[in-house]
């Protein structure tokens, strides 16, 4: 029987509905982000970079790729655990908010890419057929606002 983290880490994900990647995506994806992890130097960083390490680890098992085994569900992982939730749950949310402002369809829109970077936020309008300067620019808008984490 899973324990208490694991089955709302489930939970979390299926809310996310992110699509499933060629099973090569997710050690690639584990590698870049154990890198990044490796070169952060501010506490901050450090707590943002790791959290970006378990998500690679739950994502991966949850799409049924187990790279890694989870992270215990103790002591400061919990702090990375939280800080993993509220950064992966509010760029889902933003995405969405900006979908429904532009016009377009959020509830279809799954989508946690970095909203800081401008780059992303046109990717993300062209994956999910918004037109992508009217998307950017109510996502600059919204970002202003928006409770993103580093």
């Amino acid at each position: 029987m899973p324990s208490i983290g694991i089955t709302l880490l489930q939970a979390w994900h299926r809310l996310l509905s992110l699509p499933r990647h060629p099973a090569s995506f997710y050690p690639a994806r584990l590698s870049e982000e154990l890198i990044e992890q490796s070169e952060a130097v501010t506490v901050l960083e450090k707590l943002s970079e790791t959290s970006d390490v378990f998500f690679a680890i739950s994502r991966a098992r949850y799409d049924g790729v187990p790279l890694e085994p989870l992270p215990a569900f103790t002591g400061y992982n919990m702090l990375v655990y939280g800080y993993m939730i509220a950064k992966y749950t509010s760029r889902w949310g933003f995405y969405r908010t900006v979908t429904w402002a532009s016009g377009g369809d959020w509830r279809k829109v799954k989508e946690v890419v970095n909203p800081g970077k401008d780059k992303k936020v046109r990717e993300v309008a062209g994956r999910i057929g918004v037109e992508e300067e009217k998307f950017g620019k109510i996502a600059r808008r919204v970002r202003r606002v928006w409770p993103l984490f580093p």
